[in-house]
Order: C-alpha cells, then sequence, then structure tokens
C-alpha cells in the first residue's frame, strides 16, 4: 500500500482537485484506492457524495470522527489535508505517508506562505530526516504571466522536487461538479490536462521525471 498526502497550510490552493483527481487516476486503472478527507470543510467527502454509482468506485473516509478504517487490498491512499494545519499537524500526518505533495498557486500571498510552510519544515528538521517523497507543483497556473515565473523560480530555489504545473482551466471544475476527474473526461478536452499529470504520477510511483 502507498499512502499521499496532499497538503497546504494556506487555504484555497487546491488540495482537493489534486487529491480527488489522483484518486481518480488509480480508480480507473482499477487500483483500489481510498481517499482519506482531514479537512473539517469536508470538500473531497462532497465531491464522493456527486460522484456518479457507475464510475470507478473509490472508498471514502472522513478522518474527523478519530480513528479510520482501511478497506482490506487497499492499495493507493490520498489523505486530503486541511488548511491552517500548525506543522505538528503536518508532521504527524507526514508519518502516515510515504510521499507529500504541497501545491502552490502563482500570487505573491501564496508564494510567501508556502516559503514560511516549507521553511519551518526544515528549520525542523523534518524534511531532511524524512525519507518520503516531498515535491511541489505550481497550481491553477497561467504561464505566460510575471506572477507564474515569479513562482517557478521561487520552486526551483527550494531544496525539494519542483514536480510540474498544472493549468487554469475550467476542465477541474467542471470535473469536480460532476463528482469525476479530468482521467474520465473526453480525452481530447483534456490531453494537455494529462500530459502536465504524468510527472506527478511518475514521481510518485518511483518512476523517472519527466516534466511535460
Amino acid at each position: 500500500m502507498r499512502s499521499i498526502l496532499v497538503v497546504n497550510p494556506k487555504g484555497g490552493c487546491g488540495k482537493t482537485t489534486i487529491a480527488t483527481n489522483l484518486a481518480t487516476y488509480y480508480g480507473v486503472w482499477g487500483v483500489p484506492t481510498a481517499l482519506v478527507d482531514v479537512d473539517p470543510q469536508q470538500s473531497s467527502t462532497e465531491w464522493l457524495d456527486a460522484r456518479p454509482d457507475n464510475y470507478a468506485k473509490i472508498h471514502g473516509l472522513s478522518a474527523l470522527s478519530g480513528h479510520i478504517t482501511l478497506p482490506n487490498g487497499t492499495k493507493r491512499v490520498i489523505y486530503d489535508a486541511p488548511a491552517r494545519s500548525k506543522t505538528d499537524k503536518v508532521v504527524e500526518l507526514m508519518k502516515l505517508t510515504q510521499a507529500v505533495v504541497i501545491p502552490v498557486l502563482p500570487s505573491p500571498i501564496d508564494i510567501r506562505a508556502a516559503a514560511h510552510f516549507i521553511g519551518d519544515l526544515l528549520v525542523q528538521g523534518h524534511l531532511q530526516q524524512s525519507k518520503k517523497l516531498v515535491g511541489v507543483v505550481a497550481n491553477r497556473v497561467r504561464e505566460n504571466t510575471l506572477v507564474y515565473h515569479d513562482l517557478e523560480k521561487f520552486l526551483k530555489s527550494l531544496d525539494i522536487p519542483f514536480v510540474t504545473t498544472l493549468r487554469d482551466t475550467q476542465n477541474y471544475v467542471r470535473a469536480a461538479a460532476r463528482g469525476v476527474g479530468i482521467f474520465e473526461m473526453g480525452p481530447s478536452a483534456v490531453e494537455q490536462d494529462i500530459k502536465q499529470w504524468r510527472p506527478l504520477i511518475n514521481w510518485i510511483e518511483g518512476k523517472k521525471i519527466i516534466r511535460a
């Protein structure tokens, strides 16, 4: 079993979008997958509630009640972390996982917030001590903008991998409304998005990263 944590204490950075789409990737390929909602807003749970019955099964669990029990045979677990998590809570969640994905938006506020968050983990030694994968993803990006170039420069300066860039597109909005993922949408509409996801999937699965 392999577990992935999607986390950033800054709200609105797209954690649920990445967590749910990651879950659908594994679901489409028939991998028994659980999506654990740790966020009090329960956005992942609401997404699952909207999910059509005829789509790939993803087992949803809410962590708000305390202890969770994964179904037998689960191969991939995705944790959708809460916003405004303190560092000790993040470290507690990190102990449950083998890979940590940190989405960051292209805005000065988000860049500063990510710098503080990652800096806290580095200063306290949690990233150095961890043998797990920890990487950042530029999310909701319009590449031909000055603020994106600032974000790209910042992410490349970190001591952790800058894994991929996900564009700003209504495909994610449409998918979320229907309780599905981009991997379950018409191939011609999401071809560019799928290409951007490949480096993240490869990185999580321990394969060579080839950036889109």
